[in-house]
């Protein structure tokens, strides 16, 4: 791993997992602790400063989507990985999962090889939301120049277009909220329907010309690179 400075807080109420996921996530140089229940992820998570958060989706005085509900909600955690531990594969669970604000699932039990590969592409994946240029699979945004690129084409943009390109950007593969990019892109001052999403994603697809954009039914879109 190239950065071994990233803090991860696992919370479950096995302790076998805990202790397995903890070793294996020390042992590829990420520093680890560890909460039995929902109330001590909460408290711990103030404490820690975690970059990623694994939160058991059944665990006790709070579960796992109650967890991440009570952090999304807070402006200091939105940047903040957020993925359930769990063994639940329904569709429903999932999709209730990603409402909540969840970036991924991990399947209980998970193989080493699995997990750390699972991290480390999440790691990979993420960029800070002020980096002035963003690089995604062939789409090269700069927020300086206020210009993206696609395999060397220069595509213009509307503001609010290039605005909402940039969200999707900073966290590949994470699936975003219509809700979240009402409020990041429009401001919670404007009125706008979520028919304002819709339209805005369909030019950036034409203008684009690339199948990047995916449409989460329900929930909100993703940027598949």
């Amino acid at each position: 791993m190239d950065d071994n400075s990233k803090k991860i807080l696992i919370a479950d109420d096995e302790p076998d997992i805990l202790e397995i996921l903890s070793y294996n996530l020390n042992k590829e140089g990420y520093e680890t602790m560890t909460a039995k229940d929902g109330d001590e992820a909460l408290h711990k998570t103030k404490l820690f400063r975690p970059d990623l958060i694994m939160l058991d989706v059944m665990m006790p005085h709070k579960n796992g989507m109650e967890v991440c509900k009570v952090l999304r909600a807070q402006p200091s955690y939105q940047g903040t990985l957020i993925v359930f531990l769990t063994a639940l594969s329904d569709e429903t669970s999932h999709i209730k999962g990603l409402e909540y604000g969840a970036d991924d699932f991990i399947s209980k039990p998970v193989s080493p090889k699995i997990l750390i590969s699972k991290v480390n592409a999440l790691f990979r994946r993420v960029q800070k939301p002020d980096d002035k240029v963003l690089q995604a699979g062939n789409i090269i945004i700069d927020s300086v120049k206020f210009v993206v690129m696609v395999e060397g084409r220069e595509i213009i943009l509307a503001k609010k277009e290039f605005e909402l390109l940039h969200l999707l950007a900073t966290k590949p593969g994470r699936v975003f909220l219509r809700n979240e990019i009402l409020s990041q892109i429009w401001g919670t001052e404007v009125i706008v329907g979520d028919r304002t999403i819709d339209v805005h994603i369909r030019k950036i697809r034409q203008k684009l010309g690339i199948d990047c954009i995916t449409t989460v039914k329900g929930v909100g879109y993703k940027l598949v690179v």
